[in-house]
C-alpha cells in the first residue's frame, strides 16, 4: 500500500508526517512526504528513512524577513501554495492508495485525490480554527466569550469567506483545469467532515469542542534515539539542570533580545543557560561557562535533563516538553500557540508569559512558578499521561481505508 502525506509549514507540521510514515512503513506500506524543501526539512526527512517531494517554497524564505509575514504576503503564498499542490501532487500521487493534506489550509489535495479516484484524509495537530459552536474565530477555545451559538455561526461563516477569499479562485481554476467542478466553500471542503486529529487529548481535549466528527490519535511523534551531542553531555554533566531556551522557526517571531533577557533573568534565580539557536538565531550573550548554546539536537532526550524549557508554544516543542516532564513557560507568538500556553497553565505544567515583549520583570515571575517544585510535580504526573502511539494509530486506521 502507498501513502502520500502533504504539508506545508513549520517544523511542527513536518515533523508529525515524517513520524506517521516511519509508523506506516512499520506496517508494510510505502510512505512518501511532501513538503517544502527547506535544508532542516530534507535533512529530517532523510534522517527518519522517509522519501521527500519538494512542495511550494521553503518556509523559512517566507518566515525570516525582518518583519513577519503580512496579510498582503497572504495573497501571494496562497495561490502559490494551491497551483504548488495541483503540479507537483498530481504526479506525486500516481499510484497511491491514500492521500492525506495537513498544514497551512491545503487547497488542492484533495482536489488532487478526487481527479486521480484516491480517498483522502484531512489532519490537523489542533482544533484551533476548526469551527465550533465554543469559540469563534482567532478566539482560543475554553476561553470565556459573550457571543450566543447564532454570533458563532456568523462569525465561522465569515471565516469560511475570508478562506474563500484567499484561495477560492486558485482552487477552482485548477479544478477546471483537470475537469472537476467548482467548490463554493473552500475550508469545508479540505476539512471534510471527519478529520484526524493528531493531538494528544490530555494537552488537547477535543471531544465535543468543534463542529466535526473527529478521530483524535494522539501525537504523531518520530521516534529520536540519537544520542546528544559530546560537548553539550559535557555541559549537562557539570552542573545543575540549566533551563532551554528556544523559539524553534519562528524567525522574525521570536521576542526582542530573548537571549539577553534570558540569560540575565536564568543567572539571577541561580541557574545555568542552554539556549536553542533555531530561525531566530539565539546565541550566546558572553563567554561565561554557565551558558551553552545548541542547534537542532535530539529534544526527547535534552528536555529530559533541563529544569525548564521557555519557547514559542508549538505544538511539538509543547508535547515533547510534556512528554519529558519538563516545566513550561511558553511566550506565545501566532496561531496556535496562545491555546498551548492555556493548557500548559490550566494543568498546572508551566506558565503562559502572555505579555508580547519579555522583560526581566515578567519572565522573572514566570520562571519563579515554572521551578517552584509543586509545577515540577505535576509536570511529572502529566507526563505520565502523554500518550506516545499516537502516530500508529493514525497509520492503522490510514491503511484500514
Amino acid at each position: 500500500m502507498r501513502v502520500l502525506l502533504s504539508t506545508w509549514g513549520s517544523r511542527g507540521d513536518v515533523e508529525p508526517l515524517a513520524g506517521l510514515a516511519v509508523a506506516l512503513r512499520g506496517l508494510g506500506a510505502e510512505a512518501t512526504v511532501a513538503a517544502p524543501p527547506d535544508e532542516d526539512f530534507v535533512t529530517l526527512l532523510d534522517r527518519a528513512g522517509v522519501p521527500m517531494v519538494p512542495l511550494g517554497p521553503s518556509v523559512k524564505s517566507v518566515v525570516s524577513g525582518e518583519k513577519p509575514p503580512t496579510a498582503k504576503d497572504a495573497f501571494w503564498l496562497a495561490p502559490e501554495l494551491v497551483r504548488a499542490r495541483f503540479e507537483v501532487l498530481g504526479e506525486a500521487a500516481e499510484g497511491c492508495d491514500v492521500v492525506m493534506g495537513s498544514g497551512l489550509m491545503p487547497a488542492g489535495v484533495r482536489d488532487v485525490a478526487e481527479h486521480l479516484g484516491i480517498p483522502y484524509v484531512y489532519a490537523c495537530f489542533q482544533i484551533f480554527g476548526l469551527p465550533s459552536r465554543h469559540f469563534r474565530p482567532g478566539q482560543r477555545p475554553g476561553t470565556p466569550s459573550s457571543e450566543d451559538e447564532t454570533d458563532f455561526d456568523v462569525l465561522w461563516k465569515q471565516d469560511a469567506e475570508r478562506v474563500n477569499g484567499l484561495y477560492g479562485e486558485s482552487l477552482n481554476a485548477g479544478r477546471a483545469k483537470i475537469g472537476l467542478p467548482p467548490v463554493a466553500n473552500v475550508r469545508d471542503h479540505v476539512f471534510t467532515e471527519q478529520p484526524l486529529l493528531a493531538a494528544d487529548p490530555t494537552l488537547c481535549p477535543a471531544e465535543g469542542m468543534t463542529n466535526y466528527d473527529l478521530t483524535q490519535t494522539g501525537a504523531w511523534q518520530l521516534p529520536d534515539d540519537r544520542p546528544l551531542p559530546d560537548d553539550l553531555t559535557a555541559f549537562l554533566d557539570d552542573g545543575t539542570p540549566p533551563v532551554y531556551v528556544g523559539f524553534g522557526s519562528m524567525a522574525a517571531h521570536a521576542p526582542q533580545d530573548i537571549a539577553r533577557v534570558a540569560t540575565e533573568v536564568i543567572r539571577a534565580q541561580g541557574r545555568r543557560v542552554l539556549l536553542g539557536s533555531g530561525w531566530a538565531g539565539l546565541g550566546l550573550v558572553d563567554n561565561a561557562d554557565d551558558c551553552f548554546a545548541v542547534g537542532e539536537v535530539n529534544q526527547q532526550a535534552l528536555f529530559r535533563r533541563v529544569a525548564a524549557v521557555v519557547h514559542h508554544g508549538g505544538a511539538g516543542t509543547t508535547t515533547t516538553a510534556a512528554g519529558a516532564g519538563a516545566p513550561q513557560v511558553i511566550m506565545p507568538r501566532i496561531a496556535d500557540q496562545p491555546y498551548w500556553a492555556s493548557r500548559v497553565a490550566d494543568l498546572g505544567i508551566g506558565v503562559a508569559h502572555v505579555d508580547s515583549t519579555a522583560t526581566a520583570e515578567s519572565l522573572t515571575a514566570a520562571l519563579t512558578t515554572a521551578l517552584a517544585p509543586e509545577t515540577l510535580k505535576h509536570a511529572k504526573e502529566v507526563s505520565g499521561m502523554v500518550r506516545t502511539d499516537g502516530a500508529m494509530v493514525a497509520a492503522k486506521l490510514l491503511l484500514a481505508r
